[in-house]
């Protein structure tokens, strides 16, 4: 193993002796390491096979044949470096525990029995003194291969007796809750081979060119515009997506996106450009003729376009001093969108991850209807948009059912620490009345939620650094990340490429991927599977877990539900592994369009909503009672924190956390090629710059009253005026003074969620910012 190691560095430091560089190379095609980018793709590794063992010497992309119908896999710059996060000096090597305060990450090395026997310690000391639903393994993407990544630990803690279920994540909140209030399921979405057959699209906070949201959806948007679509992006930033496929871009004030959509509905109704007929054959609640049975009298969605209740007509002008989108480009694009048929109007993810995230998603959804671009090739219904009639199954690993009922949205498990006792239905809870338990012991596996990637980052580790609220932590990962500086024992994990696992198409695409076991675990690292099965052995439920099993045996397993579930031509692992095509892939030859049947026939194919219709008016919503925070029909509402809030005066500027391509949110953020290409930069636009005396490349200082972060600027006229940019998912690097100097965005997000999902409302922030001088 030393000897391995010692390989290692020497091809992390570009070193390879002449008889290494004279080893006979073989290919291996191999699944580009899922961390959760939105694309899964194929990698061609090629390895050396040494005397200390085989080492991956280089990695290109996919090789096969591209056809419309099954196109190319082709990795991104973060795959195609990956042999600098695999070969990382700072990979961890050892089981370690604790020996300095909470978060200050100092550790010693111990054995793997010492590791093991203190976790199963710990979690049979837990579940005695307070009970199952004390324990909690939060989401995390950053390895969702079956064999290694989070759901291993759920697996064990579902045979251990349960723990505090979640729903939600990160990523889809309010978009998951919101879209089935209008179409009674989230499977909306055309095949995106039927995008070539669009005239017209709105790419509306969409960056697909670097968050990806499927391997290859850029190239599809960019094979409609090459048929003839024009192409519109809206949103805050010129993104590599406005730059690269669309014809226009139109700056928009974040967290206003619902302002200009309902003020191209004020247009639409105004100048009589909806699909009447669709909407009355189709919709319930566009109109006060057609409003629910018990809602007959309540607001319809024309009632609030046009101000007929609230006095206030939500027209071009009204939307142009919120969104500053002009009022002539507010009508232009109303009359584009309605009248070139069929039209895509796409939501990003991004615009849903902030206060009120429901309203966005539902406005969308309700363009696309008044339209009549809703189950028609070409069109779009919108909402979160998984393809319909097949299922990107992600995880097939059985992971078992959870005895404890309780469940929280996993953005409010900082809530469950302080306050789990005191949360019922009115905080997020399901399946109980109120949590029995707060939160006591947390076991992260490949996940950087627990500091990093949450909300108000300075508060969440003075909540983990109290170690009378969570007393155990356990950290499973790759790396010392800063989640990990605050466990109290750190398990090292193997990569992806050091364990057998397999992988879907994300969100779209019909491909199952394998991921052959390429190398050995560097240094004692572990799969997550083979860490848990060992754990599972102290808590005497080794067999229970492993069902005789080891990760190639799971593989096979999995390929075998693949075979029966979706893929019958799929092949056995064995034929898989011998053809070294490394994906399965099941050509598209006709692209499924969502809601086709519906609205053919609405009476015969009813939608699983209330009425069987598409809900303008959600009577769900309304039956709810809540406060003008969850409206029945889609409104904008201004943000807790908004520049025209009292709260500006302090902070003027809005900020913003793009998907960069450098990371996969926390995930690369440690390699150095992705860290020169992609440095971490706070971009402003230039008359902001120019306000505060700040030039292109100065040090700067963002800053609210959650924190302050100080890391470099970009000055450009890419950004609106009054937003600022910091790309999410740098790792917290905090100085003696609790200032974070790695442009960790977190420092500056609110912990607050929104009103109906419980979900992560992470992007509505305000801040200022100043030059640091040296």
């Amino acid at each position: 193993m030393r000897d391995l190691a010692r390989d290692v560095r020497g091809l992390f430091r570009k070193q390879q002796t002449t008889q290494e560089a004279s080893s006979p190379e073989r290919i291996v095609r191999v699944g580009c390491p899922a961390h959760n980018c939105g694309g899964r793709c194929l990698l061609l590794a090629h390895i050396q096979d040494r005397p200390s063992g085989p080492v991956i010497t280089r990695l290109s992309a996919d090789d096969r044949p591209d056809t419309l119908t099954d196109p190319q896999l082709r990795a991104c710059v973060r795959g195609r470096a990956y042999l600098r996060r695999q070969y990382h000096p700072d990979r961890l090597k050892y089981p370690m525990k604790r020996v300095g305060e909470r978060g200050e990450g100092k550790f010693e090395r111990i054995s793997w029995d010492e590791a093991l026997d203190t976790v199963a310690a710990e979690m049979q000391r837990v579940q005695q003194e307070y009970g199952n639903s004390a324990l909690f393994a939060p989401v995390g993407s950053g390895s969702a291969s079956q064999l290694n990544g989070s759901q291993t630990i759920e697996r064990l803690l579902n045979l251990f007796g349960g723990s505090l279920d979640s729903y939600n994540g990160y990523s889809w909140d309010a978009i998951e809750a919101a879209t089935p209030t209008v179409y009674g399921t989230m499977y909306s979405g055309n095949h995106r081979m039927d995008w070539l057959n669009a005239k017209y699209i709105l790419m509306w906070g969409w960056n697909p060119a670097e968050m990806r949201d499927g391997t290859n959806s850029d190239f599809f948007v960019k094979l409609a515009r090459q048929n003839g679509a024009r192409v519109v992006c809206i949103d805050p930033r010129h993104t590599l997506s406005a730059a690269s496929l669309a014809d226009e871009w139109l700056p928009i004030r974040p967290g206003t996106d619902v302002a200009m959509m309902s003020a191209m509905a004020f247009v639409m109704i105004n100048e009589k450009l909806f699909d009447a007929e669709f909407v009355e054959r189709c919709c319930v609640g566009f109109d006060e003729s057609q409003m629910p049975v018990g809602a007959q009298h309540a607001e319809s969605y024309e009632d609030y376009i046009l101000g007929y209740r609230d006095g206030t007509p939500k027209t071009p002008t009204w939307a142009e001093s919120i969104t500053s989108v002009p009022r002539e480009t507010i009508i232009r694009i109303a009359r584009e969108y309605a009248t070139t048929k069929p039209s895509i109007l796409y939501q990003g993810y991004g615009m849903q991850r902030r206060a009120y995230g429901e309203q966005v998603v539902r406005a969308g959804c309700v363009l696309a209807a008044i339209t009549g671009n809703v189950g028609v090739p070409g069109g779009w219904a919108g909402g979160l948009g998984l393809q319909s009639q097949e299922d990107p199954y992600w995880n097939l690993f059985p992971v078992g059912e959870n005895p404890c009922k309780a469940a929280i949205s996993v953005f409010l498990w900082t809530e469950a620490v302080l306050r789990g006792r005191e949360m019922r239905a009115e905080d997020g809870v399901t399946g109980v009345e109120q949590l029995d338990n707060n939160i006591k012991l947390v076991y992260s596996v490949a996940s950087n939620v627990l500091v990093n990637q949450h909300a108000n980052i300075n508060r969440t580790a003075r909540i983990l650094r109290d170690e009378s609220l969570v007393e155990f932590i356990v950290v499973q990962d790759n790396f010392l990340t800063p989640t990990g500086r605050f466990a109290d024992i750190l398990l090292p994990a193997c990569t992806q490429f050091e364990t057998w696992g397999l992988e879907d198409g994300w969100k779209y695409g019909n491909q199952v991927i394998l991921m052959p076991k390429l190398v050995e675990p560097l240094g004692e690292s572990k799969s997550d599977y083979r860490i848990c099965a060992e754990l599972a052995e102290r808590l005497d439920l080794g067999e229970a877990y492993t069902e005789g099993r080891d990760e190639r045996g799971w593989v096979e397993w999995v390929l075998d539900r693949y075979r029966e579930e979706r893929f019958a031509e799929i092949p056995s692992l064995d034929e898989f592994e011998a053809s070294n095509v490394g994906v399965y892939t099941e050509p598209e030859a006709k692209p499924g369009i969502a809601f086709a049947d519906f609205c053919r026939d609405p009476q015969a194919h009813p939608l699983g909503t209330p009425s069987g219709k598409i809900e303008i008016f959600s009577k769900q919503l309304y039956d709810l009672n809540q406060s003008d925070d969850i409206p029945p029909v889609p409104k904008y509402i201004q943000e807790w924190e908004s520049p025209f809030g009292a709260e500006a005066a302090k902070y003027p500027l809005q900020a913003m956390g793009h998907h960069s391509m450098g990371r996969v949110h926390s995930t690369h953020d440690n390699v150095d090629w992705l860290r020169e290409a992609f440095p971490q930069r706070a971009f402003i636009n230039e008359l902001d710059a120019q306000a505060r005396g700040i030039s292109d490349g100065d040090e700067v200082r963002v800053f609210n009253d959650r924190g302050a972060t100080v890391l470099p600027c970009r000055v450009t006229n890419r950004m609106l005026p009054g937003v600022l940019n910091i790309p999410e998912g740098a790792w917290w690097t905090p100085d003696e003074d609790g200032v974070d100097r790695r442009g960790s965005i977190n420092v500056l997000t609110s912990e607050r969620w929104t009103p109906f999902a419980f979900g992560t409302a992470q992007h509505t922030i305000m801040v200022q910012v100043e030059r640091v001088d040296e």
